[in-house]
């Protein structure tokens, strides 16, 4: 691996409150994850988010969540059928792409957010209907998706472009998948700890759980939380190390197979 893309959740500040240090992260990543104001984000935060990205060359993707800007999209919402779910993803993703046309940017991959995506992880039709709903819009977008999950597969059956990803700030349980935020350590805070497991996991290929377990993946894409109070200085870091093993930090291409 020569080239990886290093990517953040950002844009999820909501009127008066403010959250995460986004012009200090557009100075670090290749690619930004725009909140489209169902967890968090508005019009105008979006704006200034999009502008921001074009003006540090940084490419930009759609951040959709369930409707739970108290929750911060992180509480599950039972009941959501799979139509319904593909037309609030379509919703999202096109209320970011009217942003940038205005801006002069165009959007070029969807990442899911909080318990949407750690729903579609596990739950194929909700992984499906993510996939719908790009492909449905633009079929040239990029699936951001949890790499050796539902969301992997949902994409590789739709044909869909995607970009695999692992986060350098959360913890992996055995399965793969993220420990949950209510046990302790999910969250990594300090950055050499972010930086070396992020080196360990790209250099071996694998995402590694907090048991020591290997489960090999392709790893296209990685992520730091733009939420996290560490998250510039992990950043940096991560880019750092990155390049110090010859990896060139660009925004992400995306692969079909």
């Amino acid at each position: 691996m020569d080239v990886i893309d290093l990517n953040c959740d950002m844009g999820e500040s909501f009127g008066a409150w403010k959250m995460g240090s986004d012009a200090e992260m557009l100075n670090i990543v290749s690619s930004a994850n725009v909140a489209c104001g169902f967890h968090g984000g508005d019009p105008l935060v979006m704006f200034e988010t999009v502008s921001r990205a074009k003006e540090n060359g940084v490419g930009i993707g759609a951040h959709p969540s369930f409707f739970d800007v108290w929750g911060f999209g992180r509480r599950q919402i039972q009941g959501e059928n799979p139509q319904d779910i593909e037309k609030m993803v379509v919703y999202q993703i096109g209320a970011l792409q009217a942003v940038a046309r205005a801006v002069g940017h165009r959007v070029g991959h969807v990442k899911s957010h909080g318990t949407l995506a750690n729903l579609a992880a596990v739950d194929r039709t909700t992984a499906l209907a993510i996939g719908r709903a790009i492909a449905a819009l633009d079929p040239e977008l990029i699936y951001v998706v949890m790499a050796g999950t539902e969301l992997e597969r949902a994409a590789r059956e739709l044909n869909l472009r995607m970009a695999r990803e692992i986060y350098a700030d959360r913890a992996y349980d055995d399965s793969g998948n993220l420990l949950s935020r209510k046990l302790p350590g999910a969250v990594l805070h300090d950055p050499e700890e972010a930086a070396a497991r992020v080196q360990a996991m790209v250099r071996e290929g694998a995402i590694i759980s907090t048991s020591g377990k290997r489960i090999p993946v392709a790893i296209d894409t990685i992520c730091v939380h733009g939420d996290n109070p560490a998250a510039v200085a992990m950043a940096g870091l991560v880019r750092e190390r990155l390049e110090q093993a010859g990896i060139a930090v660009r925004a992400m291409a995306g692969t079909v197979n």
